[in-house]
């Protein structure tokens, strides 16, 4: 499909149709090189749009790069209208969809505050790597985000610059509260990596609920750069596993591992995941499935707007 770098799709229109106007394609592809020569030779000068994604080795603004929708864009007077620009920046502020493995709203259960209040605080620090925080809080760090689980509010609270403030994330809190009512012992971190095809419940993640590996391939197959930036961003830790590899951390005892193989003449770029196999013992087959959907969000999301 011939797409600008700039997001606008060239195939619906009826100037290429007609010979007018060719596509500029993807910032890193032969066509943006030649576009840019003949705006170059025509116009003594270039699109600052299509320029920068070609400095900075992307293939389209609005999906790869950290700084969209940036000044190039703001200063316009196109593609993009101010009102669409303002809702790509206050929507990728969002958290990720609150919806569980069937596509329903997540609600938090009451009973399963109560439940975490029924428990041992001192053996869930040792159980989890949790902190305590006075009176009776427990936090930890999610990716790169510190977060407290209140028992006293019954919510989530997320430290911000301004202080601690209530955190709306209704899918981090279901699975929050899961593992902090569910994990019952201590296992070693890293000794037996599985997929999900090894796990017990193995059959789940077929169908609707295979995992979503497809976006981040799109996003990354051929973009290993960006790959490392946005796991290390995460505060994921390089491992020797794959072309290129990470462990990434929603909670400090239960690590997701992402491996990326890039693609060659031979074969196309793919991503895998895989497990502590004790994430079973904390973690039903679609608990599984949903922290592994919240972590590649903020994969895919990357590093924050810069500027």
């Amino acid at each position: 499909m011939p797409t600008g770098a700039c997001g606008i799709n060239c195939d619906v229109c009826k100037l290429r149709l007609l010979g007018i106007c060719s596509s500029c394609g993807a910032g890193r592809g032969r066509e943006a090189e030649a576009k840019l020569a003949a705006q170059k030779r025509l116009f003594g000068g270039t699109c600052t749009i299509l320029e920068c994604a070609r400095m900075n080795n992307l293939d389209y603004c609005i999906r790869d790069c950290s700084n969209f929708p940036c000044q190039n864009f703001a200063l316009g007077p196109y593609p993009f209208s101010k009102g669409f620009l303002k809702m790509q920046e206050r929507r990728r502020r969002d958290r990720a969809p609150a919806l569980d493995h069937n596509g329903r709203p997540i609600t938090v259960p009451p009973e399963f505050w109560e439940t975490l209040e029924r428990r041992d605080r001192t053996t869930l620090l040792n159980l989890t790597l949790f902190e305590a925080y006075p009176p009776r809080a427990l936090k930890f760090r999610f990716l790169r985000e510190d977060i407290l689980v209140d028992p006293e509010t019954r919510t989530l609270k997320l430290f911000t610059p301004s202080g601690w403030e209530e955190l709306k994330d209704p899918l981090l809190e279901l699975l929050t509260l899961l593992y902090l009512n569910h994990v019952t012992a201590l296992h070693p971190m890293g000794k037996d990596l599985v997929g999900c095809e090894d796990l017990k419940e193995a059959h789940y993640f077929s169908g609707r609920h295979r995992l979503r590996v497809e976006p981040l391939v799109e996003r990354y197959g051929n973009d290993p750069e960006g790959f490392q930036e946005a796991a290390e961003y995460l505060g994921g830790e390089a491992v020797d596993m794959a072309d290129e590899a990470f462990r990434l951390l929603p909670f400090p005892r239960v690590p997701l591992y992402y491996l990326l193989w890039k693609g060659d003449d031979e074969f196309l770029p793919r991503i895998s995941i895989l497990f502590d196999r004790s994430i079973e013992t904390c973690f039903s087959a679609s608990g599984i499935w949903s922290l592994v959907n919240l972590v590649s969000f903020f994969l895919l999301k990357g590093p924050e707007k810069s500027i």
